[in-house]
């Protein structure tokens, strides 16, 4: 048995995947910069636990980190690390306010660390060693224990460093659902999507930076037209719940002849639900819709851009006793716009004139051929003058991309406002993901209720592998 450490965590009933089978390892995080981070923000990183200690109770849910093979698609198998060894990762289900223990074993060799986004928990807990997080070292067991607060969907994956190696970091398996239940959704039945893409590579851009390319975009670890369809029937409201796990894309949805009534994003309930014709999840970011089933047949939910279509990203959705070819009808452009989710109300009171953090994003390259590295406000991770945040007190966090590329950027441990895109000023959804586009300016507004060690990044794994990160840090 390896070694236990006790911490404060959470889920329900564990949901079914894909089996997996065979051994693997992982690399180890960018331990330097990380450390040397914490110091410089006055934090301390706590030490791996020397001594075995044995609960005394069985965990509420277990989660084994290894390596797991699976069936992407027909007789085309894919190597890589999971949670129980399966893709995606077990579904985990919470309730609001009571407390949940989790035990957490790696059995890679290489210390690894679960990061349970969207959950607001303290830094020792949240999972990010730039916060100080305790790594879970080789072979070893931790205990987490917490009583979940905010409902809605949330999710757990990885935060290690993937470097160049694809089969690690959010490049592989290493991500799951987790929802904290809630009452005051009316469906008939939950359906669950997890978006992904596998098996990249590295390829140069025409300006010099390096982007990720891929062989197979699954949903539920499947291609289009392997594993079950959608099953649903005539009449039903069926709440989808999809998260984009991707390590680097963002990925549109469309289900032909349907449409989406958005109710809540990043697992944040909308005082006023949205309907549309199709989603657009940057990775990171969740969406809840409610989709009424007034057509009968068999469809093809999928991504509409043909090329990642192509790539795997579709499943089937059948009414019951539907029969013949499922169809799909190829939309004419991509339409979406957070400001078509602008808010008339809800119960949050705001500050007219929060204060202004200025975020600067920019990259610098290193020769041709060579990968980027990402700047913010001219410096990559660890900046050596970092936001000091007042406890109780409002911010605007306004994000000037100057660069050629779109970035998710997640801010953990607090949920924001989008307040305006190139100066269109709006009162938008509360999440904890925004996508920023090339060129563009987006400001968010959040309350500093959460002290400790709080990160910001870019949800791009290669982005965040380059610098592409800062802590912020109460007084």
């Amino acid at each position: 048995m390896g070694d236990y450490w006790i911490c404060e965590i959470i889920s329900d009933k564990i949901g079914r995947g894909l089996s997996c089978y065979a051994p693997r390892t992982m690399i180890d995080r960018r331990a330097f910069l990380m450390r040397a981070g914490i110091a410089a923000l006055g934090g301390t990183l706590p030490a791996w636990p020397q001594r075995s200690v044995v609960p005394s109770s069985e965990p509420d849910y277990k989660l084994d980190i290894g390596a797991c093979t699976f069936e992407v698609a027909r007789n085309k198998f894919l190597k890589t690390i999971a949670y129980n060894q399966q893709v995606p990762g077990p579904l985990l289900r919470m309730k609001r306010g009571q407390r949940v223990t989790v035990d957490v074993t790696n059995r890679t060799s290489h210390p690894e660390v679960v990061h349970w986004h969207g959950l607001g928990l303290s830094p020792a807990l949240d999972g990010a060693m730039e916060e100080g997080t305790p790594m879970i070292a080789p072979t070893a067991t931790t205990r987490l224990q917490f009583t979940p607060d905010m409902p809605g969907l949330r999710w757990y994956h990885t935060h290690t460093m993937a470097g160049s190696d694809f089969h690690l970091g959010q490049y592989s398996g290493l991500h799951g659902m987790l929802i904290v239940e809630q009452s005051g959704s009316v469906h008939d039945r939950e359906i669950t999507l997890v978006l992904h893409d596998w098996d990249g590579q590295m390829e140069g851009g025409d300006d010099g930076s390096m982007q990720p390319t891929y062989k197979y975009s699954t949903i539920n670890g499947h291609v289009e037209g392997f594993g079950e369809p959608l099953r649903v029937k005539q009449g039903e409201r069926v709440l989808f719940q999809i998260l984009n796990a991707s390590a680097t894309e963002v990925h549109w949805i469309s289900l032909t002849d349907h449409r989406f009534q958005v109710v809540a994003m990043d697992g944040n309930v909308l005082a006023t639900p949205r309907e549309t014709s199709m989603l657009r999840l940057a990775p990171a970011e969740r969406i809840t819709a409610i989709v009424t089933m007034e057509n009968k047949g068999r469809w093809v939910l999928a991504e509409p851009r043909k090329h990642v279509r192509a790539a795997g990203m579709g499943i089937v959705l059948e009414y019951e006793s539907a029969a013949g070819a499922a169809k799909w009808d190829q939309p004419d452009e991509l339409h979406w716009n957070y400001a078509d989710f602008a808010q008339a109300s809800d119960m949050d009171a705001e500050d007219a004139s929060p204060e202004v953090i200025p975020i600067v994003i920019e990259s610098k390259f290193h020769g041709h051929g060579g990968a980027e590295q990402w700047l913010l406000n001219g410096y990559s991770y660890p900046q050596p003058n970092t936001p000091v945040l007042q406890q109780g007190k409002q911010y605007r966090l306004r994000f000037e991309n100057r660069s050629m590329d779109d970035h998710p950027l997640h801010l953990h441990r607090h949920v924001f406002r989008i307040t305006s895109v190139d100066g269109k000023a709006f009162r938008g959804p509360w999440k904890d993901t925004v996508l920023v586009a090339s060129k563009t300016v987006v400001e968010v507004d959040f309350t500093a209720n959460n002290p400790g060690l709080s990160l910001l990044h870019c949800h791009q794994q290669d982005h965040m592998d380059r610098g592409f990160m800062m802590v912020l840090r109460y007084a």
